[in-house]
């Protein structure tokens, strides 16, 4: 009896160790990492629409091309700066998908140089839900370009740039994968000139030359140069929106203030004296008037422009 006892005890033990082996080792065993989806994202730039700077908005018109070993497609993809309104299929293949997309894109004009401002303007796209661990977006090149005939009234293409970036949203979470496509322009130099600072010139000029008239009438001529320099500023900047910081117009139009209210008081001192008789001293305040104020003028005016332009 306890020889069969004890046979027993061991076969119950063989049968039940590899069981439990078998149970440990299914337990601690981890499924293989799989590696994440390479989607290559391409930019064919067709054209951008009106640039509306106060409301920072730009209309655009482009391809995109999506190619993958895996079935992706434009559902799996988010414009992070826009609204898309309109999406056609060009191409659906497995491996690649063309769309051709109109969209407007939201920018962050700074207008510290306005106007001489200079912009990026972007298009940025994220996988809708799959973080960089399960979807990492990689620019494609060859269906990456700028068409030659791509036009924005008013501005000049001065270059572009392509990067592939992380972002997270929750501090700790996984980033996005985000490519980022981006358009510099600038703000014509010609039409600039002839409509901005063409007309301010021609007014400080001519303040600067009534300098030369040693008659009290020049007041008026004074006073009339300075209203229409108000105008003119009240009229520019009504067309951009209101920022927290000075531009370059600010500053250019505090300089031609500065400049109209020294020939002003030069030519209240000279009607004053003039009318009192005191012609010595109107030519004294003639003399220094030519001599100071063009001189003053000029020096901030190049400290300005040396400043801004770069």
């Amino acid at each position: 009896m306890p020889r069969l006892f004890l046979v027993l005890t061991l076969a119950i033990i063989v049968m039940v160790v590899p069981v439990s082996a078998g149970t440990e080792s299914s337990v601690t065993a981890q499924p293989p990492a799989t590696a994440p989806e390479i989607v290559n994202i391409g930019i064919y730039l067709v054209d951008f629409n009106r640039f509306d700077v106060d409301a920072g908005t730009v209309g655009v018109d482009f391809y995109l091309t999506l190619k993958s070993n895996s079935s992706v497609s434009i559902d799996d993809l988010e414009l992070m700066n826009g609204v898309i309104t309109s999406v056609s299929t060009v191409r659906d293949t497995p491996g690649e998908k063309e769309y051709r997309i109109l969209a407007v894109l939201t920018a962050e004009p700074n207008l510290s140089r306005y106007p001489f401002d200079r912009h990026t303007l972007t298009i940025r796209f994220e996988p809708k839900l799959k973080n960089e661990q399960q979807m990492i977006l990689v620019i494609d090149p060859e269906n990456t370009a700028f068409d030659p005939e791509a036009d924005l009234p008013g501005w000049a293409f001065s270059g572009t740039n392509t990067s592939v970036t992380n972002m997270s949203y929750i501090a700790g979470e996984v980033p996005y994968s985000r490519a980022v496509f981006g358009y510099d322009i600038s703000r014509d130099t010609a039409s600039t000139i002839l409509k901005f600072f063409l007309p301010l010139m021609l007014i400080v000029i001519v303040s600067l030359s009534s300098l030369l008239m040693k008659v009290s009438s020049r007041l008026g001529l004074n006073a009339s140069m300075f209203l229409a320099a108000v105008l003119i500023h009240w009229r520019i900047a009504d067309s951009i929106p209101l920022v927290a910081y000075a531009t370059f117009l600010d500053i250019f139009m505090i300089i031609t203030y500065i400049t109209l209210v020294m020939v002003l008081i030069s030519g209240i001192l000279t009607m004053k004296f003039s009318d009192s008789g005191d012609m010595v001293r109107v030519e004294q305040v003639n003399r220094w008037a030519i001599r100071i104020i063009p001189a003053i003028s000029i020096i901030l005016y190049l400290l300005l422009f040396l400043t801004f332009i770069r």
